[in-house]
């Protein structure tokens, strides 16, 4: 076993906050190292993007759980800041040059404009009911996502805006004259492990912040709001202070997104359809769980990105029976994707993280 001694410097990393099932514990491993070697791993240009974008949506997901899951606010504006984290390098990028420096000063100015709507949201909007507070947020993020899309001078209007990125993170960068492991050491790569150190820094500092004082507050309000302001918790600060840090997690995603695929657009980081995947994910790695943000952001991408492959492959195996290979159409994903999301709900109403933890509870109690 191992002392506690040593176990110390573990344990305030993640803060105490253990996963509590031998089997959450092996899927978080599993998935950590998953994408520490992805690269050489699953060797491709679509396998690397499915991870890159896994990493993207643990943080985005982590900051809008922050909200949902340990506040209980229902905001629909994450995606706003989303954009404005990926507006941020893009435009400066475009506007100042491939350097590094452009790269820093479109990032800040993107998390100083994150925080200040953010602050101006959470206390002009979050005194008012849920409700009402989830269609203010929804009505600010469709006017941003019109405002980018006429914007054409400044944000590249619908067609959005490309850019190039610092030479060191561009493909065409060698950083070794032989490949390792079968895989070119090139700026793509690094690109990819810059994606991998801010997520896991990222997941980490979510992990402080949900287990510190604060965090325990936000859980309070989310349980009894009256009962937390009964006691002397103002709890307009902390539900506006939780919107903020929210924001920024979401800023800071949508800077990893720009970086990675070089362009930004309406669709891509303002578009409803990914506020509904963020939704999604939330429900099915767990609220009110860290290591939900990792596991729903896996479970799902890797459903989205690679369920249209699987079911090819099942219609060809089953092109000699009658109504099948119709039914498994590749054409069909988004009909067996609902299946699976439905199926999931079913079986894990409380997502996967909790429903894991549950069952260990239980277990130990039984034990």
């Amino acid at each position: 076993m191992t002392s506690p001694k040593h176990s110390r410097p573990f344990a305030r990393l993640i803060s105490r906050d253990f996963p509590r099932s031998r089997l959450l514990a092996a899927l978080l491993v599993a998935l950590l190292l998953g994408l520490l070697f992805a690269p050489f791993l699953f060797p491709g240009v679509k396998a690397l993007s499915v991870a890159a974008k896994v990493l993207v949506f643990i943080v985005l997901v982590a900051g809008f759980d922050l909200l949902l899951g340990y506040t209980g606010i229902v905001s629909f504006a994450h995606t706003l800041f989303f954009g404005i984290g990926a507006y941020g390098i893009a435009i400066a990028s475009n506007t100042w040059g491939p350097t590094w420096g452009s790269v820093a000063t479109g990032f800040g100015l993107s998390l100083g404009l994150s925080l200040l709507l953010s602050l101006a949201i959470g206390l002009f909007s979050l005194r008012v009911r849920a409700i009402f507070f989830a269609m203010i947020t929804l009505a600010v993020a469709a006017a941003f996502q019109t405002l980018a899309s006429q914007l054409s001078d400044f944000t590249g209007g619908e067609d959005g805006l490309s850019f190039k990125v610092p030479e060191l993170l561009m493909p065409s960068t060698e950083l070794l004259a032989e490949p390792l492991w079968g895989v070119n050491v090139d700026g793509r790569l690094l690109s990819y492990y810059l994606l991998f150190v801010i997520a896991l820094v990222m997941m980490l500092a979510m992990l402080r912040i949900v287990n510190s004082p604060f965090g325990r507050v936000l859980q309070a309000i989310r349980e009894n709001e009256f009962r937390a302001e009964a006691i002397g918790y103002r709890v307009v600060v902390y539900r506006t202070l939780s919107s903020v840090l929210s924001a920024l997690f979401a800023c800071v995603a949508g800077a990893m997104l720009a970086l990675w695929l070089r362009y930004n657009g309406p669709d891509t980081s303002l578009s409803f359809e990914v506020m509904m995947d963020v939704l999604l994910i939330v429900v099915i790695g767990g609220m009110g769980t860290v290591y939900g943000a990792a596991i729903g952001s896996a479970l799902f991408l890797l459903a989205q990105s690679y369920l249209q492959d699987l079911l090819r492959i099942a219609s060809e195996a089953t092109s000699s029976l009658p109504l099948l290979p119709a039914l498994l159409s590749p054409d069909r994903w988004l009909l067996w994707l609902g299946l699976l999301f439905v199926l999931s709900v079913y079986y894990f109403p409380t997502g996967v993280v909790g429903k894991l933890r549950t069952r260990a509870d239980s277990h130990n109690k039984v034990g």
